[in-house]
């Protein structure tokens, strides 16, 4: 649900006046968890690629910092957009008040064909998200990153040029410190093509990325495919899919894959299955599972779980999830480095308004 105000605006542009009109739209939602965690991987308020592994411990958090806000703005063929929510940062702690900071999600311009500014990088269909209580569900699977960007976007293709980054660690690194690389060379942006198709029986997302890596020492080339899709089955049921090989690097997994391990492009495999069943009007459920391998580093990261939501209003939902997140890494390529194993279980319950 959306809140739309229309407003004149008056400019005068030298002598003549003009009338401006600016639609205003503003979104999002308040979101509040209480979420529970056993295992052996420390404490994620949301699960992604990373994480440590600890002794079993348990614990509970109640939360709200991923309650959003966005404004659209519309005037003629101009479109903007900005989004913040709370995620990942926090001015207070739960001693006293438990304040979070905001961080910019979105602020993009769009005009007709071209889009600028940050947003979804064109490698995500976000479409093909699964519905999940856990923020961004299986993220360890999927294509998941916002950056700046230049796109061009037709009925059926993206041509993007994006924020170059080169995320990983030199030759010198050692097992007691990582030398990472330094990011002051990164000068050619990463270039996506897209192609998309869609109809009554879903959609779908081809993509192709190409990318200059660590410019100012090792200087390797990049290249990576990715393929997404979400499928209308029986009545209101969907199939959602994402798979990803190459050198996607920081592309995919949320840091369950760097884009290069000690001097050495690293390759990665990804996939993430979600299938949503409705059982009534307003009831449903997921299930969904992600993974990653990569080769290098040997990192093996895995998420699944499964919920149920209902709408209590047009506006409210409220739902449950269980889920288990797993890391088996074999000992990041180090000959006498032990394997990283563990895994911990989750339960959470979540209730959202929509603004």
């Amino acid at each position: 649900m959306k809140t739309t105000l229309s407003l004149s605006l008056l400019l005068t542009y030298l002598t003549t006046p003009s009338v401006l009109a600016t639609e205003y739209e503003m979104g999002g939602f308040l979101k509040a968890n209480a979420r529970y965690v056993d295992g052996t991987i420390a404490f994620q308020p949301s699960w992604n690629g990373d994480g440590t592994i600890q002794e079993e411990a348990k614990r509970t958090q109640f939360g709200a910092q991923e309650s959003r806000f966005n404004i659209k703005l519309t005037e003629g063929d101009v479109i903007g957009f900005a989004e913040i929510d709370f995620v990942g940062s926090s001015q207070g702690n739960p001693v006293i008040s438990n304040s979070y900071s905001p961080r910019l999600r979105h602020a993009m311009i769009q005009y007709r064909e071209f889009t600028a500014g940050q947003t979804w990088s064109t490698l995500v269909n976000t479409t093909t998200f699964a519905e999940t209580a856990d923020l961004g569900g299986p993220l360890v699977g999927q294509a998941m990153v916002r950056q700046a960007l230049l796109r061009y976007q037709t009925a059926h293709w993206q041509i993007a040029l994006e924020n170059p980054y080169t995320y990983g660690t030199q030759p010198s690194d050692t097992q007691e410190q990582k030398s990472w690389i330094e990011t002051d060379n990164d000068y050619i942006p990463d270039a996506i093509v897209r192609y998309d198709r869609q109809g009554a029986w879903g959609n779908l997302s081809l993509s192709g990325l190409v990318r200059y890596l660590d410019p100012g020492d090792t200087a390797q080339l990049g290249v990576g495919a990715s393929f997404a899709t979400k499928i209308n089955t029986f009545g209101r049921d969907d199939l959602r899919l994402q798979l990803h090989y190459g050198n996607l690097g920081r592309y995919v997994g949320t840091d369950a894959a760097r884009d290069i391990i000690r001097g050495e492009i690293e390759t990665t495999s990804s996939a993430m299955f979600a299938y949503r069943h409705f059982w009534g009007e307003t009831t449903r459920s997921s299930i969904f599972y992600g993974h990653t391998r990569t080769e290098v580093e040997q990192t093996k990261r895995a998420h699944f779980g499964f919920n149920l939501f209902t709408n209590l209003t047009p506006a409210l939902n409220v739902g449950v999830e269980v889920g288990r997140y797993r890391i088996d890494d074999k000992g990041d390529s180090w000959p006498d480095m032990p394997e990283q194993t563990g895994q911990s279980n989750y339960a959470q319950f979540t209730l959202q308004f929509h603004i």
